[in-house]
């Protein structure tokens, strides 16, 4: 097995509910290819970079993954062809970040640092 950090971005007008639904669906995904995902962090709706179709805003989801690479090319897959995630980044790293990610300190430590 190999491990992942995989972020999507959802569509800025879905509901609590339906956020749910769709990871719910996407962590099946993995798990019926034969992997799990360990870690699941919301990060709330962030505003993106530039506007994606007419979205100036993302929910923002990490999975931290332990899978074979073929989960990784279905979830991936299933996600191209979904109209609630608008973009989606997969990384192999080494081992697992233990704890909360760099995101999630930095939203309780009060924000970002303005430069």
């Amino acid at each position: 097995m190999r491990y992942y950090e995989h972020v999507f971005l959802m569509r800025q007008d879905l509901g609590p509910a339906q956020l749910e639904a769709v990871i719910d669906e996407l962590k099946k995904v993995v798990e019926d290819k034969g992997g799990k995902v360990t870690k699941v962090e919301k990060w709330g709706l962030r505003p993106l970079a530039y506007k994606i179709g007419k979205n100036r805003k993302a929910h923002y989801v990490l999975f931290n993954l332990e899978t074979p690479p073929e989960a990784v090319d279905e979830l991936e897959r299933i996600e191209r062809i979904s109209d609630d995630v608008i973009r989606f980044l997969t990384v192999r790293v080494d081992e697992p970040e233990e704890g909360p990610s760099v995101m999630m300190r930095e939203n309780e430590r009060g924000g970002r640092r303005r430069h």
